[in-house]
């Protein structure tokens, strides 16, 4: 596993929309305070010192038509209640570019495979 880092921020977990939730993959959303190249990402969260394999989502949800661009987390190995909770996300791997689905079940789909790409990363 090649633990090479492609951008690195931190924040606070903040309340989102849940519609991550909703779609089967609860993230934790963290706001951006500086300029992250779209995509979603292979990455290494930290919570309480502790590193956690994760996948992040950094952009527009274009998919539901959202304008601001936005930083969430979705851990592979566990999920807790983070609101509130300082969290550091070390992007490792950009596997590919954010695009719009035709519908929330074609997301789903393609998350699906994201997720498992991730896995085959860290050896889940």
């Amino acid at each position: 596993m090649n633990l090479s880092c492609v951008g690195i921020f931190w924040g606070k977990v903040v309340k989102g929309k849940k519609r991550g939730k909703s779609l089967g993959f609860p993230t934790a959303n963290i706001k951006l305070h500086r300029k992250i190249t779209e995509g979603i990402y292979i990455s290494l969260a930290k919570v309480n010192r502790k590193p956690l394999p994760a996948l992040t989502f950094v952009g527009k949800a274009k998919t539901f038509g959202e304008k601001g661009v936005l930083a969430e987390t979705y851990f592979l190995t566990l999920s807790l209640d983070m609101y509130g909770k300082w969290v550091s996300v070390r992007l490792l791997k950009k596997i590919r570019e954010n695009q719009k689905f035709k519908s929330a079940e074609d997301l789903i789909l393609q998350m699906e495979k994201d997720k498992q790409d991730a896995q085959k990363y860290f050896k889940l």
